[in-house]
């Protein structure tokens, strides 16, 4: 489960931007500070980056700084929440999140109609679920009804939310985007989303 790195040269020369841009960014807060990782190479500490999430980070800046002021993508970008709210059926409309999750959540809440952004986070992960092929109805109500409790512990939405099955019979965790976690060898993780890269993708999609 660990993340592919890459390291700081590599990732220079793979975004064509310069040491300054990635230490500007990185004070503006478009960068996360945990995401600059430094490690002991045979040439001493080296800084690295992981891969996917560095490069999808890069390439949003690019696409907004030259229209949105630093400090406003900043806030779009940081993975805490927003004053965001939406009707179920315009998420469907706007094609971010399917029908049939729409219904699973709707039939879980029954008195949601108008959403604020927690709990739009949490349509959206039951859509990606779906979407996966790898999660059953079932397990995506699940993880309707287990949602609540992982942002409880996880104010900031800094956690991936992983399904663990065994047997057949699945259930539903959430931890720290790095921890590291030992499962029973009869256990495989049929799925796993970060959610702050989650959160990342819809508030550029609903901002």
């Amino acid at each position: 489960m660990d993340e592919e790195l890459i390291s700081k040269k590599e990732l220079l020369d793979l975004a064509r931007i310069s040491y300054g841009q990635l230490y500007r960014w990185k004070r503006k807060k478009l960068i996360p500070e945990e995401w600059f990782i430094r490690k002991a190479t045979f040439t001493g500490q080296e800084t690295f980056f992981p891969r996917d999430k560095i490069l999808s980070r890069i390439e949003q800046i690019k696409q907004w700084k030259e229209d949105v002021p630093l400090d406003e993508l900043a806030k779009r970008l940081s993975p805490a929440g927003v004053e965001i709210e939406r009707a179920g059926e315009d998420l469907v409309r706007l094609g971010i999140v399917g029908d049939l999750a729409w219904r699973l959540y709707a039939d879980a809440v029954p008195n949601a109609r108008i959403l604020a952004f927690p709990d739009i986070v949490c349509v959206y992960l039951v859509h990606e679920a779906l979407e996966s092929g790898q999660v059953s109805l079932d397990e995506a109500r699940q993880l309707t009804a287990a949602y609540p409790r992982f942002v409880t512990v996880f104010r900031d939405m800094q956690m991936c939310v992983d399904l663990v099955r065994k047997l057949g019979v699945g259930t539903w965790l959430a931890r720290a985007p790095n921890a590291e976690i030992a499962l029973d060898p009869q256990a495989n993780v049929a799925f796993s989303v970060d959610v702050a890269s989650a959160v990342e993708q819809l508030k550029l999609r609903l901002m």
